[in-house]
C-alpha cells in the first residue's frame, strides 16, 4: 500500500512483520470483539452489562469511572466487522515502523497517552454539548495518534489513499484530520466520535513536541515503595502498641 524508508525517504517497507506490542493489541482487540460479538449475539446479559461498564460514558467517569478511557479503547462495534478490521489495519500499516524504530515500551506509551487523551475530549465535549449518557468505543481516538505520528516522522512516505490515489503521509494525514474536523463541526450523525480523533492526534503531537514529565515516572517502583512505607508504618504502631500492653523494651 505504500513504500517506507525512516524519516521520509523513498523505501522497500511498509508494515511488514508484525511487532510484539502491536502483534498483542491486535489479539486483545481481536478476542474481546469477537466475544462482545458473541455476547451481542446470544443477549448474554452478564457479559454485556461488563462490556457496557468498560465503554466510555462522561456521565460515569465525571461520577468515579476512571478505567473507561482506557478500557474504551479495546472494544468495538459487535453490529460489523468494519470498524475494529479498518482500525487493526491501520494499527498494524501505520503503527509497526514506528515500534520497530520507537521500541515496544515507547510505542505502547504513546499509544494509550494518546487513546486516554482522544477519550477526555470526547468526554469534556460531550458533557459540555451531546448525550453524555450514550458509551463511546473504539482505538480509533490512538489510532489517529499513530496515523499523526507517521505523517510528522515520515512525511514522504508513499501512501494509497482510498487504495487508489498515490500521495505523501503528510497529505494524507491533513486529509484525514480536516475530515474529522469539518464532520466536527457539521454535526455528521454518523455515530462516528470526531471529536475523539481529533484529540488523538492533539495528544500525538503533544507528545512528539514535548514528551510529558509524569510519564518519566516509574509507577510500578512508585507503587512499591508506597506498599513499603506503608507496611513500615503498620509495623511501627503494632510495635508502639505491643510496648504499651505489656511494657517492652526500652533503647
Amino acid at each position: 500500500m505504500a513504500n517506507y524508508s525512516r524519516y521520509g525517504s523513498s523505501g522497500s517497507s511498509f508494515g511488514g512483520l508484525v511487532p510484539w506490542a502491536i502483534k498483542r493489541l491486535l489479539i486483545v482487540n481481536t478476542a474481546l470483539f469477537v466475544l462482545y460479538f458473541l455476547a451481542t449475539a446470544f443477549q448474554i446479559s452478564p457479559l454485556l452489562g461488563v462490556f457496557h461498564a468498560f465503554g466510555l460514558i462522561p456521565s460515569w467517569v465525571i461520577r468515579g469511572a476512571l478505567w473507561q478511557p482506557f478500557t474504551y479503547q479495546f472494544l468495538h462495534s459487535p453490529h460489523g466487522f468494519t470498524h475494529v478490521l479498518f482500525n487493526m489495519l491501520m494499527l498494524w500499516m501505520f503503527g509497526a515502523n514506528l515500534e520497530r524504530d520507537w521500541g515496544s515500551r515507547k510505542f505502547l506509551e504513546f499509544y494509550f497517552f494518546c487513546g486516554i487523551g482522544a477519550g477526555l475530549c470526547d468526554v469534556a465535549a460531550r458533557l459540555l454539548w451531546g448525550n453524555p449518557d450514550i458509551p463511546t468505543i473504539g482505538a480509533s481516538g490512538a489510532i489517529y495518534g499513530v496515523l499523526l505520528a507517521f505523517g510528522l516522522l515520515y512525511p514522504n512516505t508513499t501512501v494509497y489513499f482510498s487504495m487508489i490515489f498515490p500521495i505523501p503521509a503528510k497529505y494524507f494525514v491533513m486529509i484525514l484530520g480536516g475530515m474529522s474536523f469539518l464532520m466536527t463541526l457539521g454535526a455528521s450523525g454518523d455515530n462516528v466520535a470526531h471529536v475523539a480523533h481529533l484529540g488523538g492526534m492533539l495528544f500525538g503531537w503533544i507528545y512528539l513536541r514535548r514528551r510529558p514529565e509524569f510519564l518519566n515516572i516509574d509507577w510500578i517502583a512508585s507503587y512499591r515503595k508506597w506498599k513499603l512505607r506503608r507496611a513500615q508504618r503498620r509495623f511501627q504502631v503494632y510495635m508502639k502498641k505491643r510496648d504499651r500492653n505489656d511494657g517492652g523494651w526500652v533503647n
